[in-house]
């Protein structure tokens, strides 16, 4: 089981038979599950200033999806899910899991996005090949270790609106057209590099993205907030460089994370196979 910023495709979820919890978004006085939100209004919402706001799933969500998935009959229930320095989703995991007649574990991903989604797939295709339980551990440990997650933003802005940067430095980034790259670190976004313009800001976070990759096979996927044609060139760079790269996603970001980076956002996941 996983939450809805980890992106993972619905087919893919079908396939693998990988639970999807909902995470909340408020827009104005409107709340409803984060796949129900459109990203042109969420986009416009932010523009427009109108009071933008996430929330995790409350634990009786947790409780009754992992009392439909304990009532398959399964061993026990791997729960994994996003940094519990950016929400207290895993938090309301371990209220409801605490309740529930099987054993449930819930892992801090301590990332977000594809690079929690791309663990979270290792892990159910090690499941549905066979793997007993301390295997599907094993493997997802493994992954969330290696995996690198780069965050390119337009503006600063949004991030400030939520805490994660002063107002001097969003207001410093405006004035001189900085645009940050940003990456987590030990669960927190953390500033990785900047260049001037969203160009040379991306060119580095290639090389950045291609660094990390090493010489053997890795997953890569690019998610955007609105910046499709970018992403995809992005993507395309990115397999041009990684020869050795298995899977590849081009993906809109999960709202939630969206309502936090703002429209042009650009995430790079890296994912060592």
């Amino acid at each position: 089981m996983t939450d809805s910023t980890a992106s993972v495709p619905p087919d893919v979820a079908e396939r693998l038979g990988i639970t999807v919890i909902q995470l909340e978004l408020r827009v104005g006085e409107e709340y409803d599950d984060e796949r129900r939100v459109p990203h042109e209004r969420l986009a416009q919402a932010l523009r427009d200033g109108v009071p933008v706001s996430t929330a995790p799933p409350p634990p009786p969500a947790f409780f009754w999806n992992y009392s439909d998935i304990a009532s398959t009959g399964v061993e026990a229930i791997v729960s994994v899910h996003l940094s519990e320095g950016m929400s207290q989703t895993c938090e309301s995991a371990r209220v409801a899991a605490a309740e529930i007649g099987v054993p449930v574990h819930v892992v801090d991903s301590r990332l977000c996005g594809l690079g929690l989604g791309y663990p979270v797939i290792a892990a159910a295709e090690a499941a549905a090949a066979g793997a007993t339980l301390q295997g599907v551990l094993g493997v997802l440990d493994q992954r969330l270790r290696t995996t690198s997650e780069l965050l390119y933003v337009d503006t600063l802005e949004y991030l400030r609106r939520g805490g994660r940067v002063g107002r001097a430095q969003a207001m410093l980034g405006q004035t001189l057209s900085i645009k940050p790259v940003l990456t987590l670190r030990d669960g927190q976004l953390e500033p990785l590099t900047k260049g001037v313009g969203p160009d040379r800001a991306l060119k580095k976070a290639v090389r950045t993205a291609v660094d990390r990759a090493g010489d053997g096979p890795v997953d890569i996927a690019v998610e955007h907030f609105q910046q499709g044609e970018r992403a995809e060139e992005l993507g395309n760079r990115l397999q041009a460089r990684l020869p050795r790269s298995r899977k590849h996603m081009l993906e809109h970001t999960s709202a939630i994370i969206g309502a936090h980076t703002g429209p042009g956002a650009i995430g790079i996941t890296i994912s060592p196979a």
